[in-house]
């Protein structure tokens, strides 16, 4: 008797995701160094939360300049998803129900489609509200509801670890301490937000937290220092004196005293001594801020709107930054004074004037700051600098 065997092989299908950048004019200088979706707000950078409710990696549809550090990944059926927007249940589950060549729209939002590349013009409407990063003032204004919700998906069904008796604690069951992190004789006050200290990080004696507050992985808390929500230091950040609802991007050094309020510092920039920040007008006017997408300042509709600097980018002991400054990649700011309300690219100089700071330089620069964390300043990083020097050139006299 011959017995037949039949095998039905079930082939399951892993839908391909791919964050596409929107709004990316209104995002620099932030987004020359990056996707949209790359920008950390909360806990998480957008990239992150949407793996997160994804389950899955996502991979990027940026400028062609990028493609090489941040790829794309593309199959015979793809969720190309809007990188600017911030994920919940409610739109995941919307996005995944969307069948082959349909897109889901909001007004004329994009939000998201299914195709291989073309947009479909099957349109579903979507009439819940979502959370979306248009224009850099967003990142600290946004942040508040973002560290909540980080939270809350990061720490559900988990326990903090024990917080030494050292630290005066307010609402302490609001407050998740990760696997390494050392937190003694602080004072950390969770009665008006969470409070999350991640892996292998810092707060060091005497310093005062407000949350809502939320330090990423090896970041470190100096002593005595003085943080108002709502306040992300990305991974490798170093930070002193006195912060309020500001993000730093990640590897970033803000060491020492001085005030950094309602700001964005990117990647790999460094603050000097006693360097501040002014977030109000003396007037209590609406604060204008440089938009590259218009090419001109503009009303942000703040009150408060402090520093917004790119990568790379640093300044020198006692640096004054006047309310909404911008400053671009790369540049290197000192010397007395108020420097310009619009600090471009590769700048070298102050309130007295400016040269060009020249690729060689910068990139001298660039390995020996990466080379501390053990990162390789690449061929990679060196292009994309490059190009970004090049779309620069005609904000520089020189």
């Amino acid at each position: 008797m011959i017995v037949l065997l039949f095998f039905v092989i079930i082939t399951f299908v892993v839908m391909n995701y791919i964050l596409f950048d929107d709004f990316r004019g209104n995002l620099l200088p932030l987004t020359y160094t990056r996707p949209v979706s790359e920008i950390l707000i909360g806990i998480l950078t957008i990239t992150e939360k949407w793996e997160h409710f994804l389950n899955t990696k996502c991979s990027f549809y940026t400028e062609d300049y990028l493609q090489q550090k941040f790829s794309l990944i593309s199959n015979d059926d793809n969720l190309w998803i809007n990188g600017s927007i911030c994920p919940d249940l409610n739109l995941v589950k919307a996005i995944k129900s969307l069948a082959d060549n349909q897109c889901l729209k909001q007004n004329e939002t994009l939000i998201a489609y299914r195709s291989k590349e073309s947009i479909p013009c099957d349109v579903i409407t979507y009439d819940d509200e979502f959370l979306q990063v248009s224009q850099l003032w967003h990142i600290f204004e946004y942040n508040d509801e973002c560290i909540q919700s980080d939270f809350k998906l990061l720490t559900e069904g988990r326990t903090s670890q024990l917080i030494s008796e050292t630290n005066a604690c307010t609402n302490p069951e609001n407050i998740f301490i990760e696997d390494g992190a050392k937190v003694e004789h602080a004072i950390l006050n969770a009665s008006t937000g969470p409070i999350y200290v991640g892996k292998n990080t810092e707060i060091m004696e005497g310093s005062i937290v407000r949350g809502p507050f939320a330090m990423c992985e090896n970041s470190v808390l100096k002593m005595g220092a003085k943080i108002y929500g709502a306040t992300t230091l990305g991974p490798y950040c170093k930070v002193g004196g006195e912060v309020n609802n500001s993000v730093l991007l990640g590897y970033s050094n803000k060491g020492h005293d001085g005030f950094l309020g309602n700001s964005v510092l990117g990647e790999w920039c460094n603050l000097g001594a006693d360097t501040n920040n002014s977030n109000l007008k003396n007037n209590y006017a609406e604060v204008k801020l440089w938009s590259y997408q218009s090419e001109r300042f503009i009303n942000t509709g703040l009150q408060f709107c402090g520093l917004i600097m790119g990568d790379h980018s640093k300044c020198g002991i006692n640096t004054m930054f006047n309310t909404g400054t911008v400053v671009g990649v790369s540049a290197n700011v000192f010397g007395a004074g108020f420097p310009r309300n619009f600090v471009s690219s590769f700048s070298w100089g102050g309130s007295a004037g400016y040269m060009t700071y020249r690729l060689n330089k910068v990139f001298e620069v660039a390995e020996k700051v990466m080379q501390r964390r053990a990162i390789e300043f690449n061929q990679v990083e060196k292009d994309i600098l490059t190009e970004v020097f090049e779309l620069t050139k005609s904000y520089r006299k020189d």
